[in-house]
């Protein structure tokens, strides 16, 4: 009976031994170094270095170059997709300003033409028609609905294309400034290993 219970406890703390197993490999798989997000990138550079004590007993990590000058590489084009990004959008933010202007214009021309023609007969001919002055006027006014609701669109897609310029600036500043974090680190690190070589080459001369 104890054997049974015995050979029960050692299967049961082999399956959780392999389910963690499987969970930290599964969980390393979904970080790389070549997909996935800046951040993951940089997490994935993390876990991938390696750790060691100096000589005074304090730890030190070590970052390949070659992984330190591929996320170098990721970020600067990640930076290229924002700086492109927002070229765009100023551009359609600059379109829509204009086509905005063109609007505003072409409503104040309008508002001319109702003006002037209030002040003429009840009855007028357009396009070779006689009309009423209130069928006009009704007519006239249903033109300016119509480019008031235009202009109105357009005003609403301009503040949305500002509000894309002003996130897609928030983005470029916090990816420079995490990539200006990373790298400092990256520096304080490559650093102290310089010094710790230093101090051993030094220890070996003396020696």
């Amino acid at each position: 009976m104890n054997s049974i219970k015995s050979l029960l406890f050692i299967v049961f703390t082999c399956l959780i031994t392999l389910n963690s197993f499987s969970q930290a490999v599964q969980d390393d798989e979904a970080l790389s170094l070549y997909k996935g997000t800046i951040d993951n990138q940089f997490e994935y550079v993390l876990k991938k270095s390696g750790n060691f004590k100096g000589t005074n007993g304090q730890p030190y990590e070590a970052v390949r170059l070659s992984m330190l000058l591929a996320l170098r590489a990721h970020t600067l084009d990640s930076l290229k997709t924002v700086h492109k990004n927002l070229a765009e959008t100023k551009a359609v933010v600059e379109n829509q300003a204009k086509e905005i202007e063109e609007l505003k214009a072409n409503l104040s021309n309008t508002k001319a033409d109702l003006d002037k023609t209030d002040a003429e007969k009840n009855n007028m001919a357009l396009f070779g028609m006689q009309m009423s002055k209130v069928n006009y006027n009704v007519l006239m006014w249903t033109i300016i609905a119509g480019l008031l609701a235009l202009l109105i669109l357009f005003i609403y897609k301009f503040k949305n294309s500002n509000a894309i310029t002003r996130a897609a600036n928030k983005s470029l500043a916090e990816i420079e400034e995490e990539f200006d974090e990373h790298r400092r680190t990256a520096l304080e690190r490559e650093q102290k290993v310089r010094r710790q070589l230093q101090d051993e080459i030094n220890k070996q001369k003396k020696g």
